[in-house]
């Protein structure tokens, strides 16, 4: 079978080329001029590489003529508000020149890579005391301030995905939750590690949802392969709170743990002073209000439907950070 992979230089498109290469499927990669290719270094050479981009319909045709199997993981990921009108265009445009293009062309098959976020989060002022928070794919999308602009670009782009299945479309949907993977340290939720790293002493009281990339890989070929359409699928490994999932992390690269908690009052405060200092610098906020308040929410994600539909079983989270850990320590 022949694949072609959007964002494929990205965490999750890089192990998923590697799984189809691994299954001796024919890989293609869409990339942009000066595109990093680092995270498949090694298998570069394996790889079809065609330049164009999802905001280029006419490159898109071209690039997707002849394929059977669309993955879609490009994206833009951000919580810095300068960034929100790249990240509409890209998130909710590409999405839909991706979806049109399949239709135009009878794509065999799109797999689109969603986001936990695309669900939505409730609004915390109707939680009810003492109730925990468990979302399925059964949760209805709801306007609330818990929900970022990122999260509302990857609910459009889903939009335009379940869309495209109305007219036709056989595709399926997966929506990751924290995925945690080889990747580049500087960017993506690998940045966690880096933090960790370098012993900074803070955690949250919030709860982390969490997801191999290997498992989100393995995930995406299986349902590529199979029968089901139509569907979405949360993936969750599983739920653990910062505080662990940092000292698991700390215990990996042999750092010192986080020591100091951080409640929603300090918490508010380091975004404010992380707003200033970049806009005076000219640089990324190391967090943000939407990370601050993500940090410390407690919402769980129940992963019962792809574990059934697949007989798919998650890996534990001391491998998944033992591995990376190693992967990324290697590198330094």
């Amino acid at each position: 079978m022949k694949v072609l992979i959007t964002g494929a230089t990205g965490l999750v498109g890089s192990a998923t080329a590697r799984k189809f290469l691994a299954e001796n499927h024919e890989v293609y990669a869409l990339y942009r001029h000066n595109s990093d290719r680092s995270l498949l270094a090694d298998v570069e050479s394996e790889i079809q590489w065609i330049e164009g981009d999802i905001l280029d319909l006419s490159a898109l045709e071209l690039a997707f003529y002849g394929m059977d199997f669309i993955v879609h993981t490009a994206a833009v990921v951000s919580f810095i508000p300068k960034d929100r009108k790249s990240m509409y265009k890209v998130n909710v445009e590409g999405t839909a020149n991706v979806v049109n293009v399949c239709l135009k062309l009878h794509i065999g098959k799109l797999c689109h890579v969603s986001s936990i976020a695309a669900i939505g989060r409730p609004d915390s002022r109707k939680a009810v005391p003492g109730h925990d928070v468990i979302l399925d794919e059964t949760h209805r999308w709801e306007d609330s301030p818990e929900n970022s602009e990122y999260a509302k670009t990857k609910h459009l782009a889903e939009l335009e995905v379940w869309r495209g299945i109305a007219e036709g479309l056989n595709a399926v949907i997966v929506n990751p939750t924290l995925i945690l993977g080889e990747g580049d340290w500087d960017k993506s939720s690998t940045q966690i590690f880096r933090y960790v790293y370098h012993e900074k002493p803070f955690y949250t009281d919030g709860v982390a949802n969490y997801v191999d990339v290997n498992d989100v890989a393995e995930v995406i070929f299986k349902l590529m392969l199979s029968e089901i359409s139509g569907e979405r699928f949360l993936l969750n490994g599983g739920s653990i709170s910062y505080r662990n999932l940092f000292n698991n992390i700390a215990d990996a690269m042999h750092k010192k743990r986080p020591s100091l908690r951080v409640g929603a009052g300090l918490a508010g405060v380091i975004w404010r002073f992380e707003a200033v200092r970049t806009w005076l610098l000219g640089t990324k906020p190391l967090i943000t209000k939407e990370t601050a308040q993500s940090a410390a929410r407690k919402i769980t994600y129940d992963n019962e439907k792809v574990r059934k539909a697949l007989g798919f079983q998650f890996q534990p989270i001391e491998r998944t950070v033992a591995r990376v850990s190693e992967s990324l320590l290697g590198k330094i």
